[in-house]
């Protein structure tokens, strides 16, 4: 059998399968991804990683959710590859990617978040800042790429919210072409409390592209000072930025274990 090490990884409890594949290729698509994601029949993880050369940094990172699909950018992950390759550059799909390992922290520098309609994507032209829509109890959220696409709405109290019932309803409304991230923020004197409908994998413990996208939409709408804490219930971020600047992020990247397993049983 054809057998392939792969290293299980988490940050703040959003974790990853990652396959080294820069010197022997690996051909990953949506069957493989979610065959491996899957918790009871695979290894289970929220999203796979594949880790290939790169012309333009250190290495090329290509994600897929638990749903199978490829999607451009992940900050959790971004910190995981970092923390095991000691990669300073990193290709993704949503941008370049820089990296620096503080100890035990790794801070990611995400590239500029972008504001305008379609670079979201939305399906046609509207504000972004706040978005004139309302599901249910959600309405006047901003929306943002920080990568990938995101919502952020500010409301008195995360809890209160039934995200596992709207996060899907949002995630596929027509509005969005490629789907969203869904984000619940509520701010409190030390920083900001983070909810995420993570689009492809559902309620999620933990979102580094969410931490930034609802800092960022904090920052913007002048409800905190940069630099922020964002505390999720995997554990907390700090993420730091200003307009015209990347957005950074700080936090932990925890190594599980190493294995290995025969990928031509999923294909």
């Amino acid at each position: 059998m054809a057998r392939r090490t792969f290293h299980k990884m988490h940050g703040l409890g959003n974790d990853f399968v990652i396959f080294d594949a820069r010197e022997q290729p690996l051909g990953v698509d949506e069957v493989v991804a979610r065959s491996v994601a899957d918790r009871r029949t695979g290894i289970g993880c929220d999203q796979l990683i594949l880790l290939e050369p790169s012309s333009q940094a250190d290495l090329k990172m290509r994600i897929w959710n638990h749903d199978g699909i490829e999607v451009e950018s992940c900050g959790n992950a971004s910190r995981c590859v970092v923390a095991l390759t000691h990669a300073k550059s990193i290709e993704t799909g949503g941008g370049l990617v820089t990296g620096m390992e503080h100890g035990s922290d790794i801070e990611v520098a995400m590239g500029e978040p972008r504001f305008e309609w379609d670079q979201v994507p939305m399906s046609y032209a509207m504000s972004t800042n706040p978005v004139p829509m309302a599901w249910g109890k959600l309405e006047h959220p901003v929306a943002l790429s920080v990568g990938n696409p995101h919502l952020v709405f500010f409301v008195e109290e995360t809890d209160s919210i039934e995200l596992d019932e709207l996060g899907p309803r949002i995630e596929h409304d027509p509005v969005f072409p490629e789907r969203i991230n869904v984000n619940l923020a509520e701010v409190r004197p030390d920083g900001i409390r983070l909810r995420t409908w993570e689009r492809g994998s559902g309620l999620t413990r933990a979102c580094g592209t969410g931490a930034c996208a609802t800092a960022v939409a904090a920052i913007l709408t002048r409800r905190v000072q940069t630099p922020v804490k964002v505390t999720m219930p995997g554990g907390a971020l700090t993420i730091d930025w200003a307009p015209g600047q990347p957005i950074r992020m700080r936090g932990g990247a925890t190594y599980v274990f190493q294995g290995q397993i025969d990928l031509e049983a999923f294909a």
